[in-house]
């Protein structure tokens, strides 16, 4: 019988964008550059590195266009960043990024929330910048936020979800990453949103973006896996949060993710080691800066793994 479990599962690293686009201090570019150098360093192939909304929304990601272009470029890793429109994206294609990630929500409450336009208002704004994108020879990720329910709608219908989810891969986007914006998703309704989606899409087009509120961002990628999900987001220390997402608690911590997969026989290609200390830097600098120095304790972890995931 052919196993359940992969061989190997993707990391798409958030943290310097979701981690640090909630705290309250500002942490100096230089700081943010060492610490992506860090964690591309520690094996992450994928790294979101800021956000390039407008700074009056998102002041802890004033300095994007600097963050993007003082990157220590590693080879084989890929520079990604969040763009709303396309001044955003005219602004991340000059400072170089690899590529970009476009955003919307499951839910109309959250999505004008979080963008001020209504869904039908938004999709052809994905679409433009989506298609200027690909244009500039860049490759286009996507976000569908509320999956798992809404702050404001509670219950979102999973119809609404496989609807937007083809309607952004029908765009161009590459992959869609679902997520679970409050972290009120469960075992069973993962597998029941998965199930209706993997009729029409396939798993290899699909990532997870889990949140932790109750404790449930390991069991819920469990179910993920043993459905053929392969790509999960995840944020260095377990920091992050939605400022129009009311309640919403960090990411699944990195180093927590990849100390349950490496122990299951998973490969990452993540070095823990390497994580750990890159954790350790970010809870350092964010205590200076007045943010929440206890939220990285989930990936200080003690070893290495120095396996590549290929």
């Amino acid at each position: 019988m052919a196993s359940r479990w992969p061989e190997c599962v993707q990391i798409r690293e958030v943290g310097p964008r979701d981690g640090l686009q909630n705290e309250p201090g500002f942490v100096p570019t230089a700081v943010k550059l060492d610490w992506i150098g860090r964690l591309a360093d520690a094996g992450l192939s994928y790294i979101e590195v800021t956000s390039f909304v407008s700074p009056k929304w998102i002041p802890p990601l004033a300095d994007a266009e600097e963050v993007a272009a003082g990157l220590r470029r590693r080879e084989g890793v890929t520079y990604a960043a969040l763009v709303p429109n396309m001044r955003g994206l005219e602004r991340a294609l000059r400072s170089g990024i690899d590529e970009a990630a476009v955003f919307m929500s499951a839910s109309e409450t959250h999505n004008r929330r979080n963008i001020n336009k209504s869904i039908g208002e938004t999709l052809p704004v994905l679409r433009e910048v989506t298609a200027a994108a690909k244009a500039a020879g860049k490759t286009v990720r996507g976000y569908l936020s509320t999956v798992f329910g809404c702050p404001y709608e509670g219950a979102v219908d999973t119809q609404q979800v496989v609807r937007l989810t083809e309607a952004l891969l029908e765009m161009g986007v590459r992959e869609v990453s679902l997520g679970d914006t409050i972290g009120i998703g469960h075992p069973r309704q993962v597998e029941a949103v998965l199930e209706e989606l993997l009729g029409r899409v396939p798993p290899d087009r699909l990532a997870l973006h889990f949140h932790d509120t109750n404790g449930l961002a390991l069991a819920n990628t469990v179910v993920a896996l043993q459905m053929g999900i392969r790509t999960f987001d995840a944020s260095c220390g377990g920091l992050g949060g939605c400022p129009y997402a009311p309640g919403a608690a960090g990411n699944v911590a990195t180093g927590d993710l990849i100390r349950m997969l490496h122990a299951m026989g998973v490969r990452t290609g993540v070095d823990e080691a390497g994580l750990s200390e890159a954790s350790a830097y970010i809870l350092q600098a964010l205590a200076r800066t007045g943010g929440d120095p206890g939220a990285a304790a989930g990936d200080c972890l003690t070893g290495g793994d120095r396996d590549v995931c290929s």
